[in-house]
């Protein structure tokens, strides 16, 4: 990581604003990417008191604009990238025949096309320093999850998305990878759209027993490191991943038990 030019967006808090601490602790020279500009301010400063080289960018992913300028603005400032970073991400939850549908578009143009659009203005500059471009999923994007319909979906098309563009380029030296973390202490449960759009506010799961941030952002940035293809974090997200392929009524089952219990579950 020392002096890589390291791109992340949503940058502003969870495992996005850990993951700039853990790079910048590694010599990387960081550009931090979200809507929230103060808070991205915030970050700079804080980062910038240890030594560290950063830019920050307000940069809302669901405008291919923006995600053009964040790609300039590096440049501009580095002359290269080497790693981006895409873990910008929304979740939703509700039943899908209560859901507007707005909701399901709305996470879609954040996960998916936010994705997409960052990567495309990215990759000539990545394939030039055979870097990495990452994506930052969920277990979801192997499994799907009650309630959370837009969330799983705008997960596997990301997946499909990464995996194509690694077949796409197996001979030119740039490197893809998919994260998939389990439940991740972070504000993407308390962010989460209801059934119309507006953010639930409180998360249905205690976030004091999850994997904090920082832990999440130092298993990452070791396996960004080793250049793997895809990550899968913690044994439950593992063990997840085998009983879809292997008993996958089993987990049908056992999923929709567990997901029933959560706190003003709609099953």
């Amino acid at each position: 990581m020392k002096n890589k030019i390291v791109i992340i967006t949503g940058a502003s808090s969870g495992i996005g604003k850990a993951l700039a601490y853990e790079v910048s602790k590694k010599g990387a020279k960081v550009i931090i990417a979200a809507r929230r500009e103060q808070k991205l301010i915030e970050l700079q400063k804080e980062l910038e008191k240890s030594g560290t080289e950063v830019l920050s960018v307000k940069t809302d992913v669901t405008s291919e604009a923006d995600c053009k300028t964040l790609i300039d603005k590096t440049v501009a400032k580095f002359g290269k990238i080497d790693i981006l970073i895409n873990n910008a991400g929304i979740s939703m939850r509700a039943a899908f025949k209560d859901l507007d549908l707005k909701v399901i578009k709305n996470v879609m143009d954040v996960n998916f096309w936010g994705t997409v659009y960052c990567t495309k203005y990215a990759i000539p500059y990545l394939l030039e320093s055979s870097g990495s471009v990452v994506a930052v999923s969920s277990i979801t994007g192997y499994t799907g999850l009650p309630a959370r319909t837009g969330y799983a979906s705008s997960k596997y098309a990301v997946h499909g998305f990464m995996e194509s563009l690694r077949i796409e380029h197996f001979k030119t030296g740039l490197h893809v990878m998919v994260i998939a973390p389990s439940f991740t202490e972070s504000d993407v449960r308390k962010n989460a759209l209801t059934f119309d759009g507006s953010p639930q506010g409180v998360t249905p799961r205690n976030e004091e027993s999850l994997m904090s941030s920082e832990d999440a952002a130092k298993i990452m940035v070791k396996a960004i490191i080793k250049r793997k293809q895809a990550l899968v974090m913690t044994w439950k997200g593992t063990a997840i991943v085998f009983l879809r392929k292997v008993f996958p009524r089993f987990l049908d089952k056992f999923t929709y038990t567990q997901m029933k219990k959560e706190p003003n579950s709609p099953f």
